[in-house]
């Protein structure tokens, strides 16, 4: 299904100022707060144009950005309201950039290159769906995933390749440049995998196991396993839940939790080194489930998503967060994802809805534009063969950051790693 009758409630919430808006799905009563029902994923294509979530019961409903507005109204392009019936349901989401003419989408119900909006679902039964938002028309119907598909990630390095997760263990890279698309699987770790992210540079894959707790980092270009991240042991059960790259690429954050706390580590990815790890104690022992991280477009904060608040941001290095939502063991946050400009950054619930929440503004120093743009294309090692003074270095290496952040309400004796 393409155009679609707005099925859905924009609901502006004055309770919490940074709340922008609400979208709350239209299901019979009967439906609500019944497994199915889950947001398991959210998505902002590469331009900002468009906003995708998984609502529940099989259905992706995708809306134009900003939503409402007269942009959204007008133009050559058919703005409205798009929902696309999967058939499973939905587990992960990622809009694909517009690709270039290729024989793979040539037949596929395309026209001219702006009608090429890629939208790619996995669902639970390990098959991935790959839409063209614009048309409606379904392009790809991927099979070989033997379990739920978690997370997809297209690289943005242009060409139509798409990386998988799934709960069958295994990681799949796919070349969508053919017809019949072309397939890398990479195995290695022994249970689920929660997540993956890919290297701003597009040469390394991150994948985090929930179970098998293993970090895993892998080659996107020869797709063979370079390393496990591991640090010192915990003294508790632990799982793992999420990781995302910083933009510079020279930071990769991982998220865990166990019954009492959450914590979130950060490695150079480079040399497997632990920077910092920033740590949550909860008094509830068993509700403190962390869902998501991910970094924000400019590499100041990172947006965190747990069971005891809606959202979190954290400026790196510092003990306490820069916004954070009220305490509220009913948000149920699932997921999260930044508009590519940056102010906004969308949340999913376990109830099917999606919230926006104003992200502060904050104005970069040189400094640190002038690392983020050093570390996109300069690796540690080669910043350590650089005749630099040791603070310069510490700094475009991340080595400044404390080694361990607690949060205000965290004592530190009642975590252990």
């Amino acid at each position: 299904m393409c155009s679609a009758e707005r099925n859905i409630d924009l609901q502006p919430i004055l309770s919490d100022p940074s709340l922008i808006l609400e979208l709350k799905t239209r299901r019979p009563p009967s439906l609500e707060g019944r497994a199915g029902c889950e947001t398991w994923s959210v998505d902002f294509s590469p331009d900002g144009a468009w906003f995708a979530w998984s609502m529940g019961h099989g259905i992706v409903w995708v809306v134009a950005w900003p939503l409402d507005s007269e942009e959204s109204q007008a133009g050559e392009l058919d703005r409205g309201d798009k929902s696309f019936s999967c058939g499973e349901p939905v587990w992960g989401l990622a809009f694909g950039p517009r690709p270039p003419k290729s024989p793979a989408l040539s037949h596929k119900n395309t026209q001219s290159k702006g009608d090429r909006l890629l939208l790619a679902t996995g669902l639970e039964n390990g098959a991935i769906k790959i839409w063209n938002v614009l048309t409606g028309g379904l392009l790809f119907d991927l099979r070989g995933h033997e379990g739920v598909v978690r997370n997809l990630v297209f690289p943005q390095n242009g060409k139509l390749t798409l990386v998988s997760t799934s709960r069958d263990r295994t990681l799949r890279i796919w070349d969508l440049k053919h017809k019949v698309p072309k397939v890398q699987v990479l195995t290695g770790h022994k249970d689920w995998i929660s997540c993956c992210c890919v290297s701003p540079d597009c040469s390394m894959v991150a994948s985090v196991g929930r179970f098998d707790r293993m970090v895993c980092l892998w080659s996107l270009r020869s797709y063979t396993f370079i390393r496990n991240l591991t640090g010192a042991p915990h003294k508790t059960f632990y799982l793992l839940a999420s990781c995302h790259f910083s933009p510079d690429g020279a930071l990769l954050a991982t998220a865990a939790f166990s019954g009492s706390s959450w914590w979130i580590d950060l490695w150079d990815p480079y040399t497997a080194d632990k920077l910092a790890t920033l740590v949550n104690y909860c008094e509830i022992y068993g509700q403190n489930q962390i869902s998501a991280i991910q970094f924000s477009h400019d590499g100041l904060h990172l947006a965190i998503v747990t069971e005891d608040r809606a959202l979190r941001i954290w400026e790196l290095g510092q003990k306490g967060m820069v916004m954070q939502t009220k305490e509220d063991r009913a948000s149920n946050g699932l997921c999260c994802n930044f508009h590519p400009l940056g102010g906004v950054v969308a949340t999913g619930t376990r109830d099917g809805h999606v919230r926006f929440w104003k992200v502060p503004a904050v104005v970069p120093t040189l400094c640190h534009l002038c690392r983020s743009t050093l570390r996109l294309s300069v690796s540690t090692h080669q910043m350590e063969a650089l005749p630099i003074p040791r603070r310069i270095l510490e700094y475009l290496t991340y080595r400044n950051i404390p080694a361990r952040l607690q949060t205000p309400c965290s004592p530190e004796d009642d975590w252990g790693s």
